[in-house]
């Protein structure tokens, strides 16, 4: 089943939507909570991979919330025995982004439950799955720019970002 995901370096690839990502997502959530034991910790599914009928990276993507008042570093440990590469925060500040699989099929973006960018990873993810025309238009302009940047994921990721603040912008408003 996990052949379903997978995301060479430096490559910009979009795939159709795959109904094993949810089950995959299940899966990983409960490897990962055996690692993590008792620290507090909640996973949600997000991303392109969350949202039924999207196309996305083949990459899975998941955002972990922990309390404000357990350190990140905590958690460091615990995800690398999970398979978990710790990469920083990767300018992103108050996310701690983690990657696994070779080739990368899995992030996880460890940031406080409750928090703007917790807000936002929900809030993009949920607004998509309620919205199917805005889903569609969404999924249009990513099959636009992964054909413009097929080998560069940066300039893809800057061209969809004015996208992405319009979805949350609409999302927000909408809560």
């Amino acid at each position: 089943m996990a052949d379903s995901l997978g995301l060479e370096s430096g490559v910009v690839r979009l795939v159709e939507y795959d109904a094993r990502w949810p089950t995959l997502f299940a899966a990983e959530r409960l490897r990962i909570r055996a690692e993590c034991g008792t620290l507090p910790l909640r996973l949600e599914h997000v991303g392109g991979t969350a949202i039924p009928g999207m196309c996305a990276k083949p990459v899975l993507d998941i955002v972990a919330g922990r309390p404000r008042e357990t350190p990140a570093e905590e958690y460091v440990a615990p995800l690398a025995r999970a398979g978990y590469e710790h990469r920083g925060e990767q300018e992103v500040p108050g996310r701690q982004f983690f990657r696994r699989g070779q080739p990368r099929a899995y992030h996880l973006h460890l940031v406080e439950e409750g928090g703007p960018l917790w807000r936002d990873y929900l809030a993009f993810r949920d607004y998509l799955r309620a919205h199917p025309d805005a889903a569609r238009r969404f999924a249009d302009l990513k099959r636009a720019l992964a054909a413009r940047f097929p080998r560069d994921r940066e300039a893809y990721i800057n061209a969809k970002s004015t996208g992405v603040r319009e979805i949350l912008r609409l999302a927000i408003g909408a809560v």
